[in-house]
């Protein structure tokens, strides 16, 4: 899972730009699946066919950047936040376009107390010389995204991006596997989560699915002083109760702890007091579609360094498996 994770983590796709990520998913399972397509929304929906009922999986292929707004006399480039970036972890970071461009994040020299290093205080360093010569390689408007190498080591892997490329692997290695059922899947890799649950909205009401999941990562209450939360690396999937943007429907999560105990399937359950997942704008498409989700436990969601644990991703994809199945 780790090369898989990697490949997925490494490819450029802030949201509105998950072409190349869909790409790299496209050469992992297009020969798994009866069909791949994409719709108007960037949307990569891979169909397994099947007489039984309709079961969409989304995964969301954006993750969080930059965007240029502004480009100053002196080839400094101003920035927005694409999804919810911090400041102060994006202060010393260096971020990457699509072109290759890397650049570094800063702050104007004038501001004393780091509280105030909010975006319209901060720029992006790309070496260049003048306006002209920074116009030469970046316009407005062109994204960027945090770099950063994945990392694997103690079971554990640290990345940037793991939200929601983690659950985007878990799909991908679902679909790999080609699970025996007679219900018809529909793996959907979403766009513009972080800006909103757009993609998963679109899609949902073109499939029209029985029921939803969606696959991705949760928060962590496990690391020193940390907020309550009975979520934790290593103990298994979370099942989500509720998040910000929906209350599961009580009976998938009904389906899911079965499917877990019935297959000595480690598992925890979710109550996430911020923040939603796909499921939130997919349970409520036409006319209402039951959702659910299964959560990834996840350190350090939304910086340069997020990690989660092999096994709870390995154990993400046995409790799906077993659910497509039953």
């Amino acid at each position: 899972m780790f090369k898989t994770i990697s490949k997925l983590v490494n490819a450029f796709g802030p949201s509105g730009c998950e072409k190349q990520v869909a790409g790299v998913i496209t050469n992992m399972i297009e020969d798994r699946v009866d069909e791949i397509r994409s719709d108007a929304m960037g949307n990569l929906i891979a169909v397994k066919r099947g007489s039984g009922k309709k079961i969409m999986l989304a995964a969301h292929m954006d993750e969080i950047g930059l965007i240029v707004t502004t480009i100053d006399e002196k080839g400094f480039l101003r920035f927005g936040t694409v999804g919810g970036v911090s400041p102060l972890i994006s202060l010393g970071q260096r971020v990457v376009f699509e072109n290759g461009l890397t650049g570094v994040v800063w702050y104007e020299e004038s501001i004393e107390n780091m509280k105030d290093a909010k975006p319209d205080k901060m720029y992006i360093d790309i070496g260049a010389r003048s306006e002209e010569h920074a116009k030469e390689l970046v316009g407005i408007g062109d994204m960027a995204v945090f770099a950063g190498q994945p990392v694997g080591q103690n079971g554990v892997v640290i990345s940037k991006a793991l939200d929601d490329r983690v659950g985007c692997a878990v799909l991908a290695e679902l679909a790999r596997r080609c699970p025996e059922t007679d219900h018809e899947i529909y793996y959907v890799f979403t766009t513009q989560e972080e800006v909103g649950l757009r993609g998963a909205r679109t899609a949902a009401y073109s499939i029209m699915p029985h029921l939803a999941l969606a696959i991705d990562v949760t928060r962590t209450g496990d690391t020193p002083k940390s907020k309550h939360g009975a979520v934790a690396l290593g103990k298994g999937p979370a099942i989500k109760v509720k998040d910000n943007s929906v209350i599961a429907h009580p009976k998938i999560r009904e389906k899911l702890v079965n499917c877990a105990r019935e297959n000595s399937i480690p598992y925890q359950l979710e109550v996430l007091e911020k923040g939603g997942t796909d499921a939130g704008s997919i349970h409520i498409t036409a006319g209402g579609i039951p959702s659910g989700g299964v959560s990834i436990p996840t350190r350090f969601i939304h910086s340069t360094a997020e990690m989660v644990d092999l096994k709870d991703v390995e154990n993400a994809v046995k409790l799906l498996e077993a659910f497509i199945k039953r």
